[in-house]
């Protein structure tokens, strides 16, 4: 029922972009309620159900949101694929715009964890580029390109990971959901592709 709730709530959101205050109040407060009720408590225990690509259906990040405010690009889906044997994380958000100018904005990040719950995560790679040059389709065909090490058609740039860090906590955990927050008091809500 709770979880039900909360899908219901952030249906039409589309990801946050159109919450109101009101909206992130509510979303808040039924994520909060489902999160007590989490059916896998430990999940860095749990690889099988934390593993996998997943699409962002909300987050109260407004640093995130902000990708869609530009006149000529439009934030299309956002993904984050978590692959724990090896410790990584591959934040990866489709733009839309103008026709032939669809790209992709790529992160790449190791982690490690902290907690049961927590990760420390440090982020060492950006990637941004046009799709069609990149040979993108989905991000689990692109994921395999990143370690290829093969030259991008793309701003590839190296971050510091020791400037560029953060921590997310996973709350809540089944089989087809997962809510994290971030160390900026961020939230966000995921579904398994």
């Amino acid at each position: 029922m709770a979880k039900t709730e909360l899908l219901m709530a952030i249906a039409g959101l589309n990801r946050g972009i159109l919450a109101t205050p009101r909206d992130r109040k509510q979303v808040a407060a039924l994520a909060a309620s489902l999160e007590t009720m989490n059916p896998t408590p430990n999940p860095l225990n749990a690889l099988e159900k934390l593993a996998g690509d997943w699409r962002l259906i909300y987050t109260s990040s407004q640093a995130l949101l902000a990708l869609d405010r530009s006149p000529i690009v439009k934030l299309g889906q956002i993904y984050q694929c978590i692959r724990p044997q090896q410790q990584r994380i591959y934040n990866i958000a489709e733009l839309y715009g103008l026709p032939f100018l669809e790209g992709i904005i790529s992160v790449l990040a190791r982690f490690e964890p902290l907690t049961q719950q927590r990760v420390q995560v440090y982020f060492e790679r950006s990637i941004v580029g046009l799709r069609q040059w990149l040979n993108y389709y989905s991000p689990s065909q692109f994921i395999p390109q990143l370690h290829s090490r093969q030259p991008l058609i793309a701003l590839d740039v190296p971050l510091n990971s020791n400037d560029q860090q953060g921590w997310l906590e996973i709350t809540y955990l089944d089989e087809d959901l997962r809510i994290a927050r971030g160390n900026e008091g961020s939230l966000f809500v995921l579904s398994r592709v």
